[in-house]
């Protein structure tokens, strides 16, 4: 039952037993519910923005058109995690977000640095683009195959639009004009230790290939504030190995102060659109290519680095 209904209802029948003293308590908690209500929605509003609906309806109006999502993302699911999302993005981390304006129309790869042991970087450049970009856009990121192993989290991740790191699944995403989220260091660069901070790993040439291929703008992104979230000391091979994970991370952060991370400022920094021509068989030239990709992550990392007064502010 509704509670103002409830009310209603105990208000009348304390009224009806000629109580006056009843009728003036309900009367209070009836504003005081009021008063609570107001306050959540001024914090829902806060968060999520007096465009989140609008948003959303250009999300859900672009998958209805086209049929659906054969990967099984729900412009719903969106709606569910929106909240927790936009408390971490706007208030927890704090994101200040650069240059989102660079990101094209259509498809495209979005290339960037890759760290904080769990990916939380992957979350927040997804509500830059949701949040922040206009028009709004889901992010599409490519996650480890390992991922599908768990139960729960590999349901929700494609609910999220989010899908296994194979190359026939990037290519369908970009053949739909989708935005693909990529992290060329892959577990290397996620698992670093706080010693390695933002000291970029090898990248791998797959994402070349593919944006060569089906000729895709590249946008190298820079993300600041994550690799702080953990510290990190190295990894347990013993344990990776026994659980079945790609690493186990020595995190004492975990265990003494909780699964939360650090409340880094994030600071996300979006380059210029880089565009590739070429032979995508041709392993030299790819990596020359990659090259220049990870150059261009690296530098727009150190620009960054350079401007943050604080890890937290």
């Amino acid at each position: 039952m509704d509670p103002k209904h409830a009310l209603a209802r105990l208000a009348d029948a304390a009224i009806g037993r000629g109580g006056p003293l009843f009728r003036r308590a309900v009367s209070r908690v009836q504003r005081a519910a009021d008063g609570v209500q107001r306050a959540a929605d001024e914090v829902r509003e806060r968060l999520l923005g007096s465009d989140f609906e609008d948003r959303l309806q250009i999300l859900a109006r672009r998958y209805e058109l086209r049929g659906g999502d054969p990967f099984g993302f729900d412009p719903e699911a969106v709606r569910q995690a929106a909240l927790p999302s936009a408390f971490f993005h706007r208030t927890y981390f704090r994101t200040e977000v650069f240059d989102v304006d660079r990101v094209p129309a259509g498809r495209v790869i979005l290339v960037a640095n890759h760290s904080g042991q769990i990916p939380i970087d992957a979350a927040i450049i997804g509500c830059a683009l949701f949040f922040d970009a206009n028009p709004p856009r889901i992010t599409r990121a490519m996650v480890d195959k390992w991922t599908a192993t768990l139960p729960f989290v590999s349901t929700f991740f494609s609910r999220m639009g989010q899908v296994v790191g194979l190359p026939e699944n990037a290519r369908r995403l970009l053949e739909l004009e989708e935005l693909l989220l990529v992290f060329p260091e892959g577990m290397r660069g996620i698992s670093k230790p706080f010693r390695e901070r933002y000291q970029l790993k090898d990248f791998g040439n797959g994402f070349m290939r593919l944006a060569m291929a089906t000729n895709t703008p590249i946008v190298p992104v820079a993300v600041v504030g994550a690799e702080e979230q953990y510290v990190s000391f190295g990894s347990v091979g013993w344990a990776a190995k026994t659980l079945g994970m790609p690493v186990f991370p020595l995190v004492p952060q975990l265990a003494l102060g909780g699964p939360l991370p650090l409340p880094t400022r994030y600071r996300l920094f979006f380059g210029e659109p880089m565009r590739f021509q070429g032979d995508p068989e041709d392993t030299a030239t790819v990596s020359d290519k990659v090259y220049l990709v990870r150059e261009a992550v690296n530098h727009i990392l150190r620009r960054g680095l350079a401007q943050r007064r604080s890890v937290f502010r």
